[in-house]
């Protein structure tokens, strides 16, 4: 049995104006930098006496607040995984949120060119959690620090679509924790939920 914390990177300059990253490298703000801290010093406090292991996707907003995470833990980010980097969203990167509703439609239901299919993400993110679970010792927690869109897939993945619900949105620096036994996905702790 193993618990995985999944946590959504601090905030970027993108993230602050409604622009979409998906596998562009957009660094932290200062703000970004402060909810690295704030759920550092969470998990800090959730986890204490406990082992655990710190992973990030490999781009740098997500190893950013993994390295916050990790100090705070008296730890080292020991892996940056490229099967957890953001979805890549093609032609709509860098594009605002209402340009893309206007191109492409409602988020959820985007067919956008050059976009990773969603299958393919959920597939990936989740051969890299199976990777990093299994090469963790037995009984060590697993922190993960991913991306809002691939996190998601993950929740689906572990509620069978039950959530995320349409139009939620995962929260910079937000935390969902679950309980991994073999194949078996329980999600003990939904992250705060903004619309």
């Amino acid at each position: 049995m193993t618990i995985l914390t999944l946590v959504r990177h601090g905030e970027t300059d993108w993230n602050a104006r409604g622009r979409v990253q998906g596998s562009t490298d957009i660094p932290l703000n200062d703000t970004g930098r402060a909810q690295a801290r704030e759920v550092a010093a969470t998990l800090a406090a959730d986890l204490a006496g406990r082992d655990v292991v710190v992973v990030s996707s490999d781009l740098s907003r997500a190893a950013e607040t993994a390295d916050v995470i990790a100090e705070a833990l008296g730890t080292v980010v020991t892996r940056r995984l490229p099967g957890l980097r953001e979805r890549s969203y093609g032609d709509a990167e860098g594009m605002d949120a209402p340009t893309f509703y206007d191109t492409y439609g409602p988020w959820h239901a985007a067919q956008v060119p050059g976009a990773e299919e969603w299958p393919v993400v959920r597939e990936r993110a989740l051969a890299a959690i199976a990777e990093v679970v299994t090469e963790a010792p037995e009984g060590v927690d697993v922190i993960a620090v991913a991306h809002g869109a691939l996190i998601r897939e993950v929740i689906m993945h572990a509620t069978a679509g039950e959530f995320p619900r349409v139009g939620e949105r995962l929260p910079n620096c937000s935390a969902t924790v679950f309980r991994l036994e073999g194949e078996e996905w329980e999600m003990l702790v939904y992250a705060g939920v903004a619309s």
